[in-house]
């Protein structure tokens, strides 16, 4: 065939393409097209002839159009682009996302004579990516989603949940008892929605007076008030482009509530100190373990703030309602310790059991009347308590195996107190637990509460009653911070004194 013949069947020839084709004159304007390029935009041969390339709306061609200097496309002063990620518009309105390949024609002393494009639509490949993202998830050893451990059907849920308002800018609120992974589930919100290359800013409103958390969510400027020595950026401006998370939003007061509701109304806010106006470009996630309906009933909650926040709302269960996950859990726990005691002690990967010597042995597993005993106890601290439970075992178990007698003694006390299935409570776990019969008062066993209100009180009274009122050593029982302990105490109205003595 010669090439008169094949430029006579070329039209023929480039229909046969799979990938997108066309051609513009000097002015942008398209004045050839391949059928490929009409099935993959949905417009005519006849709507894209002699109409401008912006027609696709190419985002990359945006870009390239104001780089352009002196010439209408960056084409013309590079020559070529090539394999350019991008995304086109078709005629319903729909985009796709395209590699592009571009190069200018020229004749032989160099006249632009034109330009060529190939689009290759690779929408299925994203599909399919996404699929084996999908199914890597479902198939990891450890049933892991960003961080959070669980196969149950109340966590599949959750993960639904979570994927699903992660694509959405609007309010999400997280409701859960203490230590159900609230501050993961807001982590995997940004890490799976679109703010994702911005920050993730997270704020503990219950750790702050009123005074402080002002300062700390809208920034101040210089002399706003003593000891404000210098401008200082609030946390909504630091999540510029990102999402802010606040932690315990129940515990912030009413007249903070206020100016929370402006900024979500407004989308604007200002520094203390200062008059002049900020945006907020950031997405707003809440949390907390209070019933917020019950403290609108008691005048302690904005009612208009709380139908602000709670567009989204995802219930996370809490352990004892998802018990299958415990073993998932415990392992993955015994693992992550495990790691650590590696990297602080690179000789301890080859110990055994025999290992003599502090911080030398490592940790591989749980047998299982432990893990029995795991199962069955309440867990009024959930996912943290756990997470608390392994690390004690794992501290004062010096073998390779973590057996009942290891594990933190209010386990083995609560699990002999109530009657949990008839789990059998292995001989000498409570003397071996260290648990002496002139020591604090054992828990008393878990009731079925009304509210998590409740629960999360009777938990705080069973930990004080142990340590003696060591609000410390409750706290690390608990497996949260000594100031959550005070707050806590402040809620319910907790008399230390009567409580030890009681």
């Amino acid at each position: 065939m010669t090439e008169q013949e094949i430029n006579l069947y070329l039209k023929e020839i480039l229909n046969t393409m799979h990938d997108g084709l066309f051609l513009t004159r000097p002015d942008g304007t398209i004045m050839m097209v391949n059928d490929a390029l009409t099935r993959m935009t949905g417009y005519t041969r006849e709507e894209l002839m002699n109409a401008p390339c912006s027609v696709l709306d190419c985002d990359v061609c945006h870009r390239s159009r104001a780089e352009g200097q002196k010439h209408w496309c960056r084409l013309f002063k590079v020559r070529r682009e090539n394999m350019k990620s991008c995304h086109i518009r078709c005629k319903d309105g729909q985009y796709i996302h395209v590699v592009k390949n571009a190069s200018l024609l020229q004749d032989e002393d160099g006249e632009v004579l034109g330009a060529v494009e190939t689009l290759t639509d690779i929408t299925e490949l994203d599909d399919r990516d996404r699929k084996i993202k999908e199914l890597s998830r479902l198939l990891d050893v450890e049933h892991r989603f960003c961080g959070m451990v669980g196969r149950s059907e109340a966590m599949r849920r959750v993960y639904e949940l979570l994927e699903r308002a992660a694509q959405s800018d609007a309010p999400v609120i997280i409701l859960g008892e203490s230590g159900t992974g609230k501050e993961l589930a807001a982590a995997a919100i940004h890490a799976l929605g679109p703010r994702n290359q911005g920050p993730f800013v997270q704020i503990n409103c219950a750790a702050l007076n009123e005074s402080l958390l002002e300062s700390e969510i809208f920034g101040h400027v210089k002399g706003a008030f003593t000891g404000a020595y210098r401008h200082r950026k609030g946390r909504f401006e630091e999540a510029h482009g990102g999402d802010v998370f606040l932690d315990e939003i129940g515990d912030v007061p009413l007249s903070m509530q206020v100016k929370l509701l402006r900024v979500l109304e407004t989308g604007k806010f200002e520094r203390v100190g200062d008059n002049r106006s900020l945006t907020l470009d950031a997405r707003l996630i809440t949390a907390t373990n209070q019933d917020l309906r019950a403290l609108v009933g008691q005048k302690r909650f904005r009612e208009d703030f709380f139908y602000r926040i709670n567009v989204l709302p995802i219930q996370l269960p809490p352990l004892r309602d998802r018990r299958e996950d415990i073993p998932l859990l415990a392992r993955h726990f015994v693992r992550l310790l495990g790691a650590g005691i590696r990297r602080r002690n690179p000789e301890s990967a080859a110990a055994t059991e025999t290992t003599d010597g502090p911080g030398r042995h490592v940790v591989s597993g749980i047998d299982a009347q432990a893990m029995e005993l795991l199962m069955a106890y309440s867990w009024p601290g959930n996912v943290r308590e756990l997470k608390s439970a392994v690390e004690y075992a794992s501290v004062v178990c010096n073998a390779s195996i973590i057996g009942a007698r290891h594990l933190p003694p209010q386990i083995a006390a609560a699990c002999a107190c109530a009657d949990l299935g008839g789990v059998p409570v292995p001989a000498g776990t409570q003397a071996t637990a260290g648990i002496a019969a002139s020591g604090p008062v054992p828990p008393a066993p878990a009731r079925p509460e009304d509210t998590a209100r409740a629960r999360e009180r009777q938990a705080l009274i069973q930990a004080l009653r142990q340590t003696g009122g060591n609000k410390s050593a409750a706290a690390r029982l608990l497996g949260i911070s000594r100031v959550t302990v005070l707050n806590r105490m402040r809620k319910h109205g907790i008399d230390l004194q009567k409580v030890v003595t009681s």
